[in-house]
């Protein structure tokens, strides 16, 4: 018994060793790579690369631990590509997604089947390597969309729609992958996968516009529980979809998809972001780690013209399919841009193709190295895709005035924002109605939620404690920003964000008392309203401008219970 503890608790301090050993190195190389600014995910590569059996092997000695981790980043990414979408969101660029998707597979496998064939390649052989470069890496691309803060542009929402069309097909060629040695099996194997599919996302659906906004509404009264709950929700549908043969991946998406139209799609995308990047860190740490080279030398040519094809031959064919479907040149070059790389699908296919005896080691060397290099360039290319595209628009205007136009999906712009609608928040909103100005309302009671849809006033639902749920607010375009906030901490929170983000806005706070008013008027507010002394100015004008009898004081009355009446009517509770 006494030896059975001795080894778990050194197997346990081995692996946090690791731990420590492998954040350290990676704080050290993300450090040089911010000051040659340089995007994250090269830092954790190197890193990989650094910690993986070809330098100090502290991966290889915890493999399943880590590989663990790292599909912990890779089921929350997922989760939360499918919450910034939507069913509706979906069904509107399906469309454009399915031709861009299919399209792109189609020509990047055709065109790469017939260069490998002339470098040599065996037919087998090049179209299991072909088939392997044709799909881009969701996670890369998500991951640095996310960065810039272009996840909902024209050009990221269908850069999106392109990967998720890519991954049903990556996961439907995985899954018919057994049948290929047995070819009367395929048919039955995708009628099980279609039928499996469809029932998967129809209870899914139907959970999440019945069961999932009643449960909510009790679990969103808490910021802990509501995390606790979507870490359960997003685990339990990856894990069903595993167990179904969909995959983690797609049981993934499809949990966020469930929530994407939720009113706490802000608050819960804010909250779990934190735990995304820590374990999707990881999960590129690890990729980086398996980078490994058999044959070196006789793998560099065809590396190195396959990178060529998918760093230049990926981005002009999904430019060309997007220019068909009338897409500006802007948006047409930057989504091409984006999809510049391999996938970690292609790893993932070609191992198993190899268990199975379909390929040679040799290439998985040769994809290793074509991963290596596109993931890297590509980094750079996404993040200065705007810079690249001002760079060729010389070149562009050669071929004369761009025929289409976009519109550009940022989400809604409103002059006013209002933190806060009980007490004197929903006064105020009367007011802003009155005068016809547009404004929508930020609150954490879900209690307030449910009156401002049932007024249909517009309203984020989220703490504004969270940076990453302030990021997502419509701040940069607002023109006044009111709160009705009791809190002093969390205004001046407020008001420096916003005068970070908005140094013109106009910013009225809330306090109670003045112990904190020259903090907030620091911090950037034009404006705070101190309840008592308006109330004693209100008083005063009363007393200066009407008569002192009943009368006076049964008008008032009156006008007070109209207004308490109308508080009420729209759902407020009684103090």
């Amino acid at each position: 018994m006494i030896k059975i503890f001795w080894y778990n608790t050194n197997m346990e301090t081995t692996i946090f060793i690791n731990i420590g050993l492998l954040l350290g190195i990676a704080i050290g190389v993300a450090f040089l790579v911010q000051l040659l600014r340089q995007p994250m995910i090269i830092s954790y590569i190197i890193t990989g690369i650094i910690c993986g059996p070809l330098f100090l092997n502290l991966i290889n000695s915890s493999q399943e631990f880590f590989d663990v981790f790292a599909q912990f980043g890779v089921i929350l990414l997922l989760f939360l590509v499918g919450l910034s979408l939507n069913f509706n969101y979906l069904r509107k660029i399906g469309k454009i997604a399915a031709i861009a998707g299919m399209g792109q597979v189609v020509f990047t496998s055709f065109i790469g089947f017939f260069i490998l064939i002339s470098l040599g390649f065996t037919k087998q052989a090049a179209v299991f390597l072909a088939i392997s470069i044709t799909f881009s890496s969701t996670i890369i691309i998500m991951k640095l969309l996310s960065d810039k803060g272009e996840v909902r542009t024209t050009y990221g929402r269908n850069t999106i729609g392109l990967m998720l069309i890519q991954d049903i097909i990556a996961i439907t060629i995985m899954i018919l992958l057994p049948s290929l040695k047995d070819g009367g099996a395929m048919a039955l194997s995708m009628a099980l996968l279609t039928i499996k599919l469809t029932l998967f996302v129809l209870v899914v659906f139907i959970l999440s516009k019945i069961v999932l906004p009643l449960l909510m509404q009790k679990i969103a009264r808490s910021g802990e529980f509501l995390l606790i709950f979507t870490l359960g929700w997003c685990f339990a549908l990856a894990g069903l979809g595993e167990w179904l043969g969909i995959s983690l991946e797609v049981g993934a998406i499809i949990a966020g998809l469930s929530l994407g139209s939720s009113i706490y799609q802000t608050e819960i995308s804010s909250r779990i972001k934190p735990l995304r990047d820590f374990f999707i860190a990881l999960f590129f740490i690890i990729l980086g780690s398996e980078l490994n080279i058999i044959d070196f030398q006789s793998s560099v040519l065809p590396s190195l013209i396959l990178s060529a094809f998918v760093l230049l031959g990926n981005p002009l064919i999904l430019y060309l399919l997007y220019r068909s479907m009338k897409f500006t040149r802007k948006n047409s070059f930057m989504a091409g841009l984006t999809a510049a790389q391999v996938s970690e699908f292609g790893f993932i296919f070609l191992f198993v193709s190899w268990q199975m005896g379909y390929i040679n080691a040799d290439i998985i060397s040769i994809f290793t190295i074509v991963a290596l290099i596109t993931i890297f360039v590509s980094s750079y290319l996404i993040t200065y895709n705007a810079q690249i595209y001002k760079k060729f628009k010389p070149f562009f205007k050669l071929f004369g005035k761009d025929k289409h136009s976009s519109f550009e999906e940022n989400g809604e712009q409103y002059d006013v924002l209002v933190f806060g609608y009980h007490r004197l928040g929903w006064k105020i909103c009367e007011s802003l109605k009155e005068i016809g100005v547009s404004f929508a309302v930020v609150d954490f009671n879900p209690m307030a939620i449910k009156k401002l849809e049932q007024r249909d006033i517009p309203h984020y639902f989220g703490d504004l404690t969270e940076v990453d749920f302030l990021n997502a607010l419509p701040l940069k375009q607002t023109k006044m920003i009111i709160s009705t906030l009791p809190n002093a901490d969390d205004q001046i929170t407020l008001i420096k964000h916003v005068r970070y983000t908005n140094t013109e806005t106009l910013i009225i706070a809330n306090l109670s008392h003045t112990k904190f008013l020259d903090d907030m008027y620091s911090a950037g507010a034009d404006y705070i309203m101190i309840p008592h002394l308006v109330s004693g100015e209100w008083m005063g004008r009363i007393l200066k401008n009407n008569s002192w009898n009943r009368k006076t004081f049964k008008d008032l009355t009156a006008k007070q219970r109209e207004e308490m009446k109308l508080r009420f009517t729209l759902g407020e509770d009684k103090e």
